[in-house]
């Protein structure tokens, strides 16, 4: 009697392939789109206008939540309002013309957190939070439609400018900030316009963008981005009630040299250079302190 048959083994799933590199493509390829520099650079500088100014690690580290996601959503934006003229131009080193990241997700990420950006703003009051919403709103004005007008500084101005308002009224009191530091926030806002554009006139006026430094050209706009960027710490080393000290000074005079420098070098040094002038200035902000006086 022949013996019974054994029944078959059970199949045996592939294995699960490990994750490849490939997988980690989009979200680098996301983050690269948000223009992480400026994005960190700015989010960085209202933190520590917020530490300064005595928000409490609590207060700090909110305010730092908001202006970041205000900053994701107005990178992402600006990528994707430009998408069609930085094909035309080339722009390799952008993800969404290089397709490592798709416009739809771009949309989406810009989307949600401007969305998230809303409350936590608000949860600063809501005489803080509109201040920073206003402007979140001036830069996406200036993505959809200023970049190209003669008003092309003006965004840029006012969201700096609204940076300090939107650190102090979450204060006790809802006090407004000091007028040099608005005053600081806001000439720095401008200059950096100003040298980000620089490296990118040639194309953008091939592609019919005709901003404020488009208009006045490549010297004359570095040189105005100089000027604007050393108008801002001299009001920070000028501004504070006090002696200014050494550092005050030497930074004011380190600053002139360094622009005077960028100013005639290529690319993205003057940009640059202005990032550097806006770290030590946070150096300045924290030893002379950014409360409201």
């Amino acid at each position: 009697m022949p013996a019974p048959a054994l029944p078959a083994p059970a199949p045996v799933p592939p294995p699960v392939p490990p994750p490849t590199p490939a997988t980690a493509v989009p979200a680098a390829a996301l983050l690269g789109a948000c223009h992480p520099l400026p994005a960190a650079a700015v989010t960085l500088f209202a933190a520590v206008l917020a530490a300064a100014a005595g928000r409490g690690p609590a207060g700090t580290a909110l305010t730092a939540a908001a202006v970041g996601a205000g900053q994701l959503s107005v990178g992402w934006s600006n990528d994707l309002a430009d998408l069609r003229r930085d094909r035309v131009t080339g722009r390799r080193d952008k993800p969404l013309v290089t397709g490592a990241v798709t416009a739809a997700a771009v949309t989406r990420a810009a989307v949600g957190a401007r969305l998230l950006c809303v409350p936590l703003s608000l949860a600063a009051g809501l005489l803080a939070g509109s201040a920073h919403l206003v402007g979140v709103g001036a830069a996406w004005a200036y993505n959809l439609r200023l970049k190209g007008t003669a008003a092309s500084w003006l965004p840029y101005a006012l969201a700096f400018g609204l940076l300090p308002a939107f650190v102090t009224l979450g204060l006790p009191g809802r006090p407004w900030p000091p007028l040099w530091l608005t005053g600081a926030a806001a000439l720095l806002g401008a200059g950096a316009h100003f040298a980000n554009v620089l490296p990118d006139i040639p194309g953008d006026l091939a592609t019919g963008v005709r901003g404020l430094p488009q208009r006045l050209g490549a010297r004359r706009s570095a040189a105005l981005a100089a000027v604007l960027v050393l108008a801002s710490t001299a009001a920070l080393v000028l501004g504070p009630p006090g002696p200014a000290g050494p550092y005050g000074w030497g930074l004011f005079a380190l600053t002139g040299l360094l622009l005077a420098v960028a100013a005639r070098a290529p690319g993205r040094i003057p940009f640059l250079a202005t990032m550097a002038v806006a770290g030590a200035d946070v150096l300045l902000l924290l030893a002379r302190g950014a409360g409201p006086r």
